[in-house]
Parts: structure tokens; sequence; C-alpha cells
């Protein structure tokens, strides 16, 4: 596929998906690729690029005679990184973040305990220097620059823990923190108290002190799901 079917792709995938995830497509709506090309002035080829993609999500089902159906919600790959940016755009935000936050409640405080086990030098260094990053962006309302050592932050923790299941949730922790920035689920500034946490944690993980570093991360995701009380009700 050139550029422009690239570019045509994109814009027919960012109507499309966004729309299956917020409802506008209930479940067994048949999309039929004859009118999706005649609707977005575009391609079979393209179309059939588009269906494959929301295929692989598990947000619709292509069937002979039939047609491509939207697929039941319970059914969609709720850990695609695209599918998770496409309903926290959505009216459901607050429920996702929720959902979201409590399955980082589950993971990240027994990601850091393994952490305090498993994490090379040069990871413990990663974290402390994410964790300093952090704090020195964390006044003077820089939050796109505080989310780009967040993100890394937790990534680190993850990846550290030596379990690959928890390392494959990277993507999914990056696109909550995302999410609650660019939707202004935070605060204008960091909460003082997570920032501070999050240097503990980097600093337990050094002196590989499991049950201190599970304390202090499951801090942190009890935080966040206070914030998002005030913020996201």
């Amino acid at each position: 596929m050139d550029n422009q079917g690239r570019g045509l792709h994109a814009r027919v995938l960012a109507s499309l998906g966004p729309a299956i995830t917020a409802g506008d497509y209930p479940p067994g709506t048949v999309l039929r690729t004859d009118e999706l090309e005649k609707r977005f002035d575009v391609s079979r080829t393209v179309v059939r690029e588009v269906v494959r993609v929301l295929e692989s999500m598990h947000l619709v089902e292509s069937r002979r005679r039939v047609g491509v159906t939207v697929r039941p919600a319970e059914e969609w790959d709720v850990f695609d990184p695209q599918v998770i940016r496409w309903r926290l755009a959505g009216s459901d935000r607050p429920r996702q973040l929720r959902s979201l936050t409590a399955l980082r409640s589950a993971i990240e405080p027994a990601a850091a305990a393994l952490a305090a086990e498993h994490a090379t030098p040069e990871q413990c260094a990663e974290l402390t220097e994410h964790a300093l990053n952090m704090v020195a962006t964390s006044r003077g309302q820089q939050l796109p620059a505080y989310l780009i050592h967040d993100i890394a932050f937790h990534r680190v923790i993850l990846r550290a823990s030596g379990n690959e299941m928890f390392a494959r949730l990277g993507d999914v922790v990056a696109e909550v923190l995302t999410g609650r920035t660019e939707h202004q689920v935070m605060f204008s500034d960091p909460d003082p108290e997570a920032v501070t946490l999050h240097v503990r944690v980097a600093e337990a993980v050094r002196a590989r002190d499991a049950v201190r570093a599970e304390a202090c991360t499951r801090e942190i995701t009890v935080g966040a799901l206070r914030e998002l009380d005030i913020l996201a009700p």
C-alpha cells in the first residue's frame, strides 16, 4: 500500500474504530463493504485492509453471505492499545479508567516486588533516572514531559519483574497514563505524594526490598483511583 493508501486506511480506521467502541454500531450490526466504499470514498482494497485490522482486534468478524458483523464488547481485545485509546476517547471514559486502574492495582505492586528481586543494575539506574526526572517535571504544568518519564518508569518496573506476561502490559499502562493526561483526568501538576512514592519505589528496588517496593506501588495505584473519584466521577 502506497502513502496515499495508508493515509486513506488510517482515516477510515480512525472513524470506524471509535464508532464501534462507542456503541454507534451495536453488536450484530452488519457493515456492508460497498456502503463503506461509498461513504468514505475509498477503494475496496482500503476497506478490506481496515476490516482486517478491526478483525485482529476482535471488534468485527467477516462471514460469507453475511458481511462484516460487529462483535459483542465482551469479545473485543480489550488489551489492544488502540482499542484502549478509542474507548478512553468515548463517553464511557470514567468506567474504562477505573477498570484499567484496577488492573494496574492488581498487577503493578506484584511486578514491583519481583523487580526488587530481579532488576539488573542497569534497570535500577533507569528507574532512579526516570523517578528523578518525574520530580524535575512535576511542577510548572509540564504534564507532557512528566508523562514521558512516568510511562518509562512503569515500563521498566514491568520489564524488570522478569515476568514476560507483566512486561507485555507495558503498552496497556502507557495508554492508561496517556489517556489520563490527554483527557485532563490529571491535576495540572501531579500529586506530590505520588511523585515521592515513585522515588521510594526506585529506592526500594535498588535496595532489594520487595515488601517496600510492593507497598509503595500499591499506594501509587490507590492514589490514582482516588484521583479518578475527584476528576472522573
